[in-house]
């Protein structure tokens, strides 16, 4: 008789959102990703996201990689490399530790390039006034 084993943390299975499905929610994936179609919500991946060149997104990702040839409207946060290939759009804020954009991609949004340690405030230059010293 077979045994049941826990579910492990993460997954060599690769999961296909295919073109021609549309799904509406959210999706979590202990494995990688490869979405075709189209997808309204926020995905959280703990492996690879690849957004083809059919593939739309209408939501925040979360990966610890992606290769994006198609159309994302929201928030991306990768914990290692983002791949924008020359067919991708991208209307949202990008939050990677490193980024790599082919000519012909297209972006508009902020992007947040710093290690995991880095902490936010450590972005912004100390500036002060020679005025604000003599005070």
């Amino acid at each position: 008789m077979a045994k049941y084993n826990e579910p492990e943390t993460t997954s060599n299975n690769i999961n296909l959102i295919g073109l021609g499905t549309e799904i509406h929610g959210d999706v979590t994936c202990n494995g990688d990703l490869r979405i075709d179609g189209v997808l309204v919500g926020n995905i959280v991946a703990k492996g690879k996201i690849v957004i083809g060149e059919t593939g739309k997104i209408k939501g925040e990702i979360s990966c610890k990689n992606s290769d994006v040839s198609g159309f994302i409207d929201g928030k991306i946060t990768v914990s290692e490399l983002l791949s924008l290939k020359s067919s991708s759009k991208v209307l949202g804020d990008i939050f990677t530790s490193r980024l790599a954009i082919e000519p012909g991609s297209k972006f508009t949004g902020y992007c947040n390039m710093s290690s995991e340690n880095e902490a936010p405030n450590k972005l912004q230059p100390n500036i002060t006034n020679e005025n604000d010293k003599k005070a």
